[in-house]
């Protein structure tokens, strides 16, 4: 099969945004206690805090980290998770039926980020709480001293405030399994007026307010339409989330859910900018897609030693083991955010350990890595720079509700502080490998610098026996001949190609 991919340097989508690359920590299962934080380990340091997978979340290139939930904020109270932790409750965990220690809280997780050397995205309790446990949770995190909260933060140690800057108006508040779930209306008007008190707080956080939690979701994206009449001039981000899964449709349907993603992009850029439009505003609102993931059927043999018990600590929970065919959607949603560079400015991987999550760790024991660990971490040490348009010359497939769906999904990124061009490219096709004519018009090719690629002769391969069986490997002929690059694709493959470019 043959494809040709034309960029131009002086036709742009718009510059990334390194928060793009963040991920997402929650009080689910293990993804903290045993995951990022297990005292007592051999790695562990004077904090509780896992070195191996702190090593792991830095090759990984994370960037971000969106805490405490999800489903969990909406039963949370900070007050809970600060102070001497021997006097913190031990609470029932509704959302997820387990018992929470706070063991790990705010100040916890606040020098873990420091260590990872992250940006804290912080969310709020929208759901059985509201504006006074917003407003004193900014107060405790982000006052100096001389009151009440930032007084008591200093009595807990913490003489500096944290400072954290961006924060999420609730979690997926359109759900009706979200404990304190709400209509459009009743969301907006409480949104809406804990923004404004929380910039009263602290002008210069910056907020996000809740968007549709699927692209099914029956309310979307009217929820949109309603939730940002009242919240769009008091926001900075409109959030989304998205899973995606249906591996018995097949690989071709499976493949091009992606495509859906895209839509989904599209439709709530466009109901922002109609209440931008409806508001006679000059206002930019932008997207957070701060949860999001393949949702895959978990292996047998790790489901075979769940115990479902309710009102376990920490209990094993959704710890999805991925194949290489997920790998392939999970870069493909991935690419999306570097698409959108214009209006995607945050994206939370969902989740960091255990949980549909990049990072494996075993209790008293190692640390490794899913093959979804490695389209990350290439976008997020290579995709910097500027998003080029691209026009394509591909074949196409129809499956089911997708029509037109490119055997080859790309994307490029200039960087102009290395000379270089960064393709990221996935091969659909399960048969054909893809003779790719690559065009950078505006561009000197100079020399391919690296191709890797990701692929597998059992597209259902997992790393979880043999944590080395899914991996990248240097790919060999692709090279610069004349103004283009000419590349093969395997089938069913990942791919980056770096080219050192003149201009």
């Amino acid at each position: 099969m043959k494809a040709t991919v034309v960029v131009n340097r002086k036709f742009t989508v718009g510059e990334i945004d390194k928060r793009i690359y963040s991920s997402f920590v929650e009080h689910m299962g293990r993804v903290v206690y045993t995951g990022i934080y297990e005292p007592g380990h051999e790695t562990a340091d004077a904090d509780g805090f896992r070195q191996d997978v702190l090593e792991k979340v830095k090759e990984m290139g994370v960037t971000g980290i969106r805490y405490p939930g999800g489903n969990y904020v909406s039963c949370y109270d900070w007050r809970d998770s600060v102070g001497p932790v021997e006097r913190r409750p031990r609470r029932l965990e509704i959302a997820w039926r387990a018992i929470e220690t706070n063991e790990f809280g705010i100040n916890e997780f606040m020098r873990w980020a420091k260590k990872a050397d992250i940006e804290p995205i912080f969310a709020v309790n929208l759901g059985t709480k509201g504006i006074e446990n917003a407003v004193s949770v900014v107060e405790y995190c982000n006052i100096d001293k001389g009151t009440l909260y930032s007084d008591m933060r200093r009595e807990h140690g913490v003489e500096k405030p944290h400072g954290i800057r961006t924060w999420c108006l609730g979690n997926e508040m359109d759900g009706d399994w979200q404990i304190g779930h709400k209509t459009a209306e009743e969301y907006g008007r409480l949104a809406q007026e804990t923004a404004k008190a929380m910039k009263q707080v602290d002008p210069s956080i910056k907020l996000v307010s809740c968007g549709s939690s699927k692209s099914d979701m029956p309310t979307y994206p009217d929820w949109e339409a309603v939730t940002l009449n009242y919240t769009y001039d008091y926001v900075d981000y409109v959030s989304l989330h998205q899973y995606y899964g249906n591996q018995d449709k097949g690989t071709k349907y499976f493949l091009a859910q992606s495509t859906d993603m895209e839509r989904y992009i599209k439709t709530v850029t466009g109901v922002c900018d109609f209440i931008k439009a409806k508001k006679r505003s000059d206002k930019e609102l932008y997207i957070s897609f701060d949860e999001w993931g393949v949702w895959s059927v978990p292996d047998v043999e790790v489901a075979s030693q769940v115990d479902e018990s309710p009102w376990q600590v920490a209990p094993h929970l959704s710890e999805q083991i991925y194949s290489m065919e997920d790998t392939l959607l999970f870069a493909s949603m991935m690419m999306n955010f570097l698409k959108y560079a214009d209006r995607i400015k945050i994206a939370c991987q969902s989740l960091l350990t255990n949980i549909s999550a990049a990072i494996m760790t075993e209790e008293k024991g190692g640390v490794w890595v899913q093959p979804v660990f490695y389209p990350f971490s290439h976008m997020a040490k290579y995709g910097h720079g500027t998003v080029l348009q691209a026009v394509t010359d591909c074949n196409a497939y129809d499956c089911g509700d997708f029509k037109q769906v490119p055997y080859l999904d790309h994307v490029t990124v200039y960087n102009r502080e290395e000379s270089e061009l960064v393709l990221f490219a996935v091969n659909r096709s399960e048969e054909e490998a893809i003779e790719l004519a690559y065009e950078p018009e505006g561009f000197e090719p100079e020399a391919v610098i690296e191709h890797v690629t990701m692929s597998h002769p059992d597209k259902k391969a997992t790393n979880f026996k043999n944590h080395a069986e899914v991996a990248p490997v240097l790919h060999e002929g692709t090279h610069a001949e004349g103004r283009q690059v000419c590349a093969k694709l395997p089938p069913l493959s990942w791919n980056m190609i770096r080219v050192k470019v003149t201009v």
